[in-house]
């Protein structure tokens, strides 16, 4: 018996006439739905004038080892698998990663209806470089790690895309100003596609003022690049370790920090510590 496929489908962001023809009738044939959230699925089916032939199951990020197995099964029987995420393309930042990697290892086929995309929608209207650009999913959700994650931008030359959760913006704004500085160009895109859609484009200090005042919806941050810079002389680091140090930090951890948002080598920031106390 030939192994079924196993289908990714990018579904609308938020206007179902985004749907293409190829979703529409996957949707209708497929033996087996692994969705997101099966009601929105159902949502958008209806919507699209198509009822789903297949067995419809929920595929979200706390079940997916566990439905895993009786997918693999069903594509090993010869059927259909069609996975969809509530919006935008599967295993970007949403559910699938797994189930691709394990249709990889077995051999079982796997293939894509390409559509729509909320990275590469933002990239576009952000109205930044978009010659080279990364994705880096969502920012941690504690301060410390977060102002790391950006710390990790402060040289990068692409533009970067992240998404984010409203009642987080702010404060991820916030540190971003704190690391990257306020001048930084970016956009927050709020809504893409949908009724109220929303791009704010501007600096990272006015983008960081503007949230705090709350927002909703669905969000995608796209954040400008690094200018390109000469190296840092780690001997212009050393003050900012001492300022750690001073305040209890260990030595070691002072310098791991501060090189690592800088850019530099710890070695070379250590020894440049190290000649200074002399």
């Amino acid at each position: 018996m030939d192994s079924g496929t196993l289908l990714l489908a990018a579904t609308p962001l938020g206007d179902a006439r985004d749907a293409s023809a190829r979703l529409i009738e996957a949707l209708g044939t497929a033996e087996v739905v692994a969705a997101e959230d099966t009601r929105r699925v159902r949502n958008l089916a209806s919507a699209l004038g198509v009822t789903p032939a297949g067995k419809v199951v929920s595929y979200y990020e706390a079940v997916e080892s566990a439905r895993a197995p009786m997918l693999l099964d069903a594509l090993r029987e010869g059927r259909t698998v069609l996975l969809v995420t509530d919006a935008g393309m599967p295993s970007v930042s949403d559910p699938g990663y797994r189930l691709v990697s394990a249709c990889v290892t077995e051999g079982l086929p796997v293939t894509c209806l390409p559509g729509p995309s909320a990275v590469t929608t933002a990239l576009a209207v952000s109205g930044l470089p978009s010659d080279r650009f990364c994705f880096e999913g969502f920012p941690p959700r504690k301060t410390g790690d977060r102002r790391k994650f950006f710390g990790r931008l402060a040289a990068e030359e692409r533009t970067s895309v992240f998404f984010e959760a409203p009642h987080r913006l702010a404060d991820t704004l916030a540190d971003a100003v704190s690391v990257l500085g306020e001048q930084r160009p970016a956009a927050v895109c709020r809504e893409l596609t949908k009724t109220y859609e929303e791009i704010k484009r501007g600096s990272l200090g006015d983008l960081a003022e503007w949230a705090a005042e709350g927002v909703r919806g669905e969000i995608t941050v796209v954040l400008g690049g690094a200018e390109q810079a000469a190296p840092t002389d780690p001997a212009e680091l050393v003050e900012q370790v001492e300022e750690r140090a001073a305040d209890g930090m260990r030595l070691k951890d002072a310098v791991a920090e501060v090189a690592e948002l800088a850019g530099v080598r710890k070695k070379e920031l250590y020894d440049a510590v190290l000649a200074s106390r002399k």
